[in-house]
């Protein structure tokens, strides 16, 4: 390549990349993952580093971060508030290690979380905080300091006069839970939704309303002194001080002895990701000896003595071709986008939720976009919002289909409802998905009846409802594809067992809409048969605590529809259980439970189980009239939501003692 064609190159990356720092930082609307503008960024240094000459100092790569907005006064930082350069590699790690020990020895290094939220300086003038700024360009940024005072977790005087004049640095974040409650309460009155955590928190320090930030689930990991008057000799020593002085540190920071120690506690952070009750997307790892960290010293940009490590991108853009539309167990019609697959998180995505057709519309999603898809733990990847500026004006809407696509039925909207359904209670796909839930784990745990099978079942016209798996025989398990002698068995003996499973169990499995496993136990605890609770009106219902009136409905009308009746005497008289007597004094009776991290004596299910056999109820959610948290290994956000509302933890240990009573 010769410097004529490097140098259209150049001016091309720093336009594109211009562009998308405007759209990140100024507009707060992200048009590409982060992964994707770092390689863009990177495409840029190489060409730079070849043709030196073509540096400028306006260039994307010669500067820290964003330039400060308007309508906030601008401060300087008392020292300059670097980035730090990425990896996406564990080679790349080692060579970073390689660097450094080219100009120190023995070196011990500390990890910690990357947080994914908004970087800011927080200064203290004998042990009082005056002052409190974003990371700007990295020289200046604004002075938010009226907003950073609203989170409670940023002390505003320090304690024990243990530091007194210094300027840290802190990672601003909203915790998953805030966020989605903060959204789903935004939808109701119909404010605006964020896409993500990271945009709801620089959206909220962004706010000119102190009182409007103070309204927002925000809180703070502080992680570096960039400035101080006491001599401190370690990163560690340093984070030991912060906590004293009544900073929030994050408890999962580790120093490890050397690279290969630090890259295996990555490893660890990555795989406690999902469990965690705020997004990190890597781990940084940083040199210990403060004094071998000045040795080092920095680039114009980057420290050389840290770096970040950053985990498999949870968003990622790619083409959706089509959005299909598939038909749920109570008849729901969603709306589903086929995707050209994508890696996001480290899964391969083709496929992707769209929630509901009003959610459709309100984010203009179309065939043929360029779409921004979001992966988190478990959950079904989404399509977040399309890339409007890559339209070509060939996309096309989807409109709400005005009959079900599986059986041809003119769908249904009831007022006030955003669910479109098909009515038909014989549709195929309504059929498939009940016979699919009744058969689920948490429900009558009938092993070997997947999806594939499920569809045989129907497609041969073995079964029109869920009392028909009942009279399968193992002739006519025996003609579907796949099954041989055992199989065909297995099957027809999981069926036969599912016949004895809790009432509970049979309750959540009949799939009533808005009883979920929770409110199944509630019932269950209250009535002694399904058809006392078939007996019970809607009033009665209402006042069962923890149920609530949407649910008490719901149930009301499933008790009186003619099919769900008819079934349920169907049922009974092929020996399901549908009753059972309750014992009185039993030793749980009432006891509420959570579970948080991984047993090891129990699965999960039997674990539940035999709480409920000794009267207690297991829950989802923690919550104030939680009994029992049981701490299991490796715990999630739960167990620190109930060590903030005082809550009993308990050991698997301690859990086995306490049922074996």
């Amino acid at each position: 390549m010769n410097k004529n064609e490097a140098k259209k190159k150049i001016e091309k990356l720093r336009e594109e990349i211009n562009l998308h720092n405007y759209k990140y930082y100024v507009e707060n609307n992200p048009v590409i993952s982060d992964y994707e503008f770092d390689q863009l960024l990177k495409k840029l240094e190489k060409l730079e580093s070849n043709f030196p000459e073509l540096i400028t100092p306006e260039s994307p790569t010669q500067r820290v971060g964003e330039q400060p907005s308007e309508g906030f006064e601008t401060v300087e930082h008392k020292v300059p508030m670097l980035s730090l350069a990425n990896t996406y590699t564990y080679d790349e790690l080692r060579e970073f290690d390689e660097r450094v020990k080219k100009h120190v020895s023995d070196v011990e290094y500390v990890v910690e979380p990357k947080i994914d939220g908004a970087g800011v300086a927080l200064l203290y003038e004998n042990s009082v905080l005056v002052r409190g700024a974003t990371r700007g360009d990295g020289i200046r940024g604004d002075d938010i300091t009226q907003n950073l005072k609203t989170i409670r977790s940023i002390p505003l005087r320090l304690r024990n006069n243990t530091l007194k004049n210094i300027e840290v640095r802190g990672e601003v974040y909203m915790s998953i839970d805030g966020f989605k409650k903060y959204n789903k309460e935004q939808a109701k009155k119909g404010g605006v939704v964020f896409a993500n955590t990271r945009n709801a928190t620089a959206g909220s320090l962004r706010q000119l309303d102190s009182r409007i930030v103070a309204e927002r689930p925000l809180d703070i990991f502080i992680y570096f002194i960039s400035y101080s008057d006491k001599d401190l000799k370690t990163h560690e020593k340093t984070l030991e001080a912060l906590k004293e002085a009544g900073f929030r540190t994050n408890p999962l920071t580790k120093k490890v002895s050397d690279i290969e120690e630090a890259i295996k506690y990555c490893g660890e952070l990555e795989k406690q990701r999902e469990k965690l009750d705020y997004e990190i997307d890597g781990a940084v790892i940083k040199v210990n000896s403060l004094e071998k960290q000045k040795e080092l010293g920095s680039t114009s940009k980057n420290p050389r003595w840290a770096i970040s490590y950053k985990f498999a991108a949870k968003q990622s853009t790619t083409l959706l071709n089509d959005i299909a539309i598939q038909v749920g167990r109570t008849g729901t019609l969603t709306p589903v986008a086929i995707l050209e697959p994508v890696e996001v998180g480290g899964v391969t995505v083709s496929r992707a939720t769209l929630h509901n057709f009003d959610e459709l519309k309100r984010k203009d999603i179309r065939i043929g976009d360029q779409v921004l898809v979001e992966r988190s733990g478990d959950v079904i990847p989404q399509v977040v919002k399309s890339i409007i500026d890559k339209r070509t004006g060939t996309e096309k809407r989807k409109s709400i289909p005005k009959k079900c696509p599986v059986c041809g039925t003119a769908v249904v909207r009831e007022e006030g409802e955003v669910a479109v359904r098909c009515p038909n209670k014989y549709c195929p796909a309504r059929l498939k998905w009940r016979v699919r839930y009744y058969a689920s784990r948490d429900a009558m745990d009938i092993d070997h009846l997947g999806e594939s099978t499920i569809d045989k079942l129907i497609g041969e016209g073995l079964i029109d409802n869920i009392a028909d798996l009942y009279f399968l025989k193992k002739e006519d398990v025996l003609k579907l594809e796949g099954f041989k002698e055992k199989s065909a068995q297995n099957l027809l003996d999981s069926i036969e067992k599912s016949k004895k499973q809790d009432l509970s169990r049979f309750i959540y499995g009949l799939g009533i809409r808005h009883v979920g496993k929770y409110a199944a136990q509630l019932l269950a605890s209250k009535y002694n048969s399904i058809d006392e609770l078939a007996n019970a009106s809607e009033e009665e219902l209402k006042e069962i605590d923890g149920l609530g009136g949407k649910t008490a409905g719901a149930i009301a009308t499933f008790f009186a529809t003619d099919e769900n009746t008819k079934l349920i005497e169907k049922l009974k008289d092929i020996g399901v259980k549908t009753k059972e007597i309750r014992k009185k004094n039993l030793p749980l009776q009432g006891k509420k439970f959570v579970f948080t991290g991984g047993l090891t004596t129990f699965s999960r299910p039997d674990a539940s189980d035999l709480i409920k056999k000794k009267g207690g109820i297991v829950a989802s959610s923690v919550s104030k009239d939680i009994s029992y948290v049981v701490v299991g290994d490796k715990p999630g956000s739960k167990f620190g939501k109930a060590k903030k509302l005082g809550l009993v933890t308990i050991s698997e240990e301690e859990f086995k003692e306490l049922v074996a009573k």
